[in-house]
């Protein structure tokens, strides 16, 4: 924790903030630490405990991921109180836990919509990975009849999710692409340049331009 102290940044933290996260540390020095700790269960579960995102982060990249319970991942999803530490611990630790799926289940349709967003992003894996068993044509009705008025993290979930269906699924991507048409969600989001913008219909149509072009070279 002294080490994590010395490597705050105030210019770091006054950026993350405007971004709803409250550490300072710059996170290709986390990692190096992570580097250093190697995978550390114990020491995860302790440093997780303190309640300081930037240690949380840390006991996300030296934890084991399969190691944890399925209640014990669902208190630590509700305790995650920043953005930054609750993306890394569905990418980092729950997508690799063998609870993966009940908890996706459960979570999608949990009335705190920061915990549905969670549920909503391991759906968005599974669209794009182990579609097998998804009602897909099912999750567009409920995309299209939720997501433009859902709160932001939940709302970005969806979306993704949306996406993810139009760029894997041919049989479904003239849907999805009129629902991002009509609903319009994150259509005006500021995009740097050299990115593809999160607005689905121009989301799909990028990637599966880029499909196409791998597929003919």
């Amino acid at each position: 924790m002294a080490e994590l102290a010395a490597l705050q940044d105030p210019k770091a933290r006054e950026i993350n903030e405007r971004h709803g996260d409250d550490h300072g540390v710059n996170l290709g020095k986390l990692r190096a630490i992570a580097k250093r700790l190697k995978t550390q269960q114990e020491l995860a579960r302790g440093l997780w405990e303190t309640d300081d995102s930037a240690a949380r982060l840390l006991a996300i990249l030296i934890c084991r991921p399969k190691a944890f319970g399925r209640d014990e991942l669902d208190r630590m999803l509700r305790q995650a109180r920043t953005p930054k530490v609750h993306d890394w611990l569905v990418n980092y630790v729950v997508k690799k836990n063998p609870h993966a799926e009940e908890l996706r289940t459960a979570w999608s349709a949990d009335p705190n919509p920061v915990v549905a967003g969670a549920g909503w992003a391991l759906t968005a894996e599974r669209v794009a990975k182990k579609p097998e068993g998804l009602d897909l044509s099912g999750l567009l009705d409920v995309i299209e009849a939720r997501m433009k008025a859902t709160p932001d993290r939940l709302q970005w979930a969806m979306n993704n999710c949306l996406a993810q269906i139009g760029i894997e699924h041919a049989r479904y991507r003239a849907r999805a692409i009129a629902i991002g048409e009509r609903l319009e969600v994150l259509k005006d989001y500021p995009t740097p340049p050299g990115c593809t913008s999160p607005f689905a219909p121009v989301w799909i149509t990028e990637m599966v331009r880029r499909q196409d072009d791998r597929t003919v070279s």
